[in-house]
């Protein structure tokens, strides 16, 4: 199935590891075939990775973008959820933390990224934080 992504004049994104970075007009850009993609709003940068949630974001963020080489993120991302999930007690922040495993080993790293965008609402809603980097919508993928 295809996927259609439609990019700002000068909006940035990864394709298969390579930032790729869009012209001075709207461009619809269509993917025929298996791609990683991810949009530049959407890509934690290591000096943001400043919450429990984003220790959890980004290691799943790069066995996205890297998943030939995600076995080197995967004990990070293990470490980090397990931390997480010691201190929450709300059921449903749980129940998204059981599907972000579950869909990191299935090898399902986007859909995993977009439960971890949840886990970062969560977060900033009870402590009252800004995000910033990653917003907790998203529409690429």
């Amino acid at each position: 199935m295809p996927l259609k992504l439609s990019l700002k004049p000068g909006e940035r994104f990864v394709l298969n590891g390579a930032v790729v970075e869009n012209g001075d007009r709207r461009t619809v850009l269509v993917l025929q075939n298996k791609a990683s993609v991810l949009r530049e709003k959407d890509i934690l940068q290591e000096e943001d990775v400043n919450t429990p949630a984003r220790r959890i974001y980004f290691p799943v963020m790069m066995m996205y973008l890297d998943e030939a080489g995600s076995e080197r993120y995967y004990d990070e991302f293990v470490r980090r959820l397990t931390e997480f999930m010691g201190v929450i007690g709300n059921p449903q922040v749980l129940a998204d933390c059981v599907g972000v495993s579950k869909h990191c080993m299935a090898r399902e790293y986007y859909k995993a990224l977009m439960l971890c965008r949840k886990l970062i609402e969560y977060e900033d809603e009870r402590l009252g934080n800004v995000p910033s980097g990653v917003s907790a919508g998203g529409d690429a993928g």
